[in-house]
């Protein structure tokens, strides 16, 4: 008796932790995915470019005006603006 209960733990304790690693690691692989609720915000980022590791460039809008900044490891500056 003592030996069926070792032998369930030792199979069904891998299987829930593999089936709750295997959850997690989907839900943050699909969360990236889900479009997320912007709402009534000011600043709203429409979209972003990788250029290199180090420099993105992003699409933000604010009170009607787009910008085009420039995001890298040692900062956010400006790179053009249009709009009002």
């Amino acid at each position: 008796m003592m030996w069926e209960y070792i032998l369930k733990l030792v199979i069904l304790l891998p299987l829930v932790c593999g089936l709750m690693i295997g959850s997690l690691y989907l839900w943050r692989r699909l969360e990236s995915r889900l479009p997320g609720q912007q709402g009534e915000r000011m600043i709203q980022v429409r979209e972003t470019m990788m250029l290199s590791p180090g420099l993105k460039l992003a699409v933000i809008e604010f009170d009607g005006a787009k910008l085009l900044v420039s995001v890298s490891r040692s900062g956010v500056s400006l790179v053009e603006r249009s709009g009002q």
